[in-house]
């Protein structure tokens, strides 16, 4: 305790510098990542046959079949892969 504080005047503190703390840490990191999140979830719902995308791991392609949960890639001539939506990094714009 500091010279002249009581405990409750301590604890108080205490719970302000908390409080403060976490409201920071909130409005820094976690509020920003939920927005993040929402626009990426978005971007993945409003997915349309004929889009490019690139992947999370960096392949680049057309998305040739939606389904629920994944989707066909056509990478090259004759080579397709399937992936999960949420490994689609960002759409690739138009040359």
């Amino acid at each position: 305790m500091f010279f002249g504080q009581t405990a409750s005047q301590t604890w108080t503190s205490s719970l302000m510098f908390l409080v403060a703390f976490f409201a920071i840490f909130y409005f820094l990191i976690i509020l920003p990542r939920k927005k993040q999140e929402k626009k990426h979830n978005e971007m993945v719902q409003n997915l349309r046959v004929h889009d490019r995308i690139v992947t999370i791991g960096g392949i680049h392609g057309e998305v040739k079949k939606l389904k629920e949960k994944t989707l066909i890639l056509k990478v090259s001539d004759g080579a397709e892969i399937e992936i999960l939506k949420s490994a689609v990094a960002y759409l690739q714009e138009e040359d």
